[in-house]
């Protein structure tokens, strides 16, 4: 599934996006230097449950991981999920870390 997200990223900003029968589900961030301020999720009512939106988590993540950046969770969703997953707790920016 996570060959079905796809990312579009310009200077400051970006969104993973994974499309699906019953709508498009995304998750945005603004890019601040090395940090990907995570800002927004959204998944169709129809396709709530089935663990998309975790899914958009865990692809920025790994992006994040792969380019180096820090991950500052504004977005409600993505700080719950965080807390909730150590194995994606190596990538908060130490700033943000404890506010998980």
């Amino acid at each position: 599934m996570a060959d079905d997200i796809t990312e579009e990223r310009g200077e400051t900003r970006g969104r993973f996006t994974l499309k699906e029968d019953g709508g498009d589900s995304e998750l945005t961030y603004v890019l601040q230097g090395d940090r990907m301020v995570i800002d927004h999720t959204y998944t169709p009512p129809a396709l709530r449950g089935r663990g998309t939106a975790a899914k958009l988590v865990v692809r920025a993540v790994d992006e994040a991981r792969v380019r180096g950046w820090k991950v500052i969770p504004q977005c409600p969703y993505v700080k719950i999920k965080i807390d909730r997953s150590p194995d994606l707790q190596d990538v908060l920016d130490p700033a943000w870390a404890g506010q998980v």
